[in-house]
């Protein structure tokens, strides 16, 4: 292995859960105003991920106030503190880029419900 894969393979994290595009995540990001530190949830739709390695990032939706806000989060950050599961959801693209221009209901993306085989 060469020297960059060696560094990378040690600021990878490992307690990542799996999620996929189209689910509900809650995002716990730390946030530093001056000399202290909070965590700030951001919940939202997965709309896509790009990259790959270290170098992932996951893009999250949400309406805040009638406005759609998107926000780009790198998997491996140390300033993300977890991923939580909200809710999975059934879709049939990788890229959710769509759900851009749709308002109200047409936005909502169905519920993955689990067989139970």
């Amino acid at each position: 292995m060469d020297l960059i894969s060696t560094i990378e393979a040690a600021q990878k994290k490992s307690d990542i859960p799996s999620f996929k595009v189209g689910d509900t995540i809650k995002v716990h990001f730390k946030i530093i105003e001056g000399k202290t530190e909070r965590i700030q949830v951001y919940e939202g739709l997965v709309i896509c991920f790009k990259g790959a390695g270290v170098r992932r990032t996951v893009t999250v939706r949400k309406n805040s106030y009638g406005v759609g806000v998107e926000r780009i989060f790198p998997i491996n950050s140390p300033r993300v503190a977890k991923f939580e599961l909200v809710r999975p959801g059934k879709v049939r693209r990788a890229k959710l880029y769509y759900i851009r221009d749709k308002i109200g209901k047409a936005a909502k993306i169905k519920e993955l419900i689990p067989s139970k085989r």
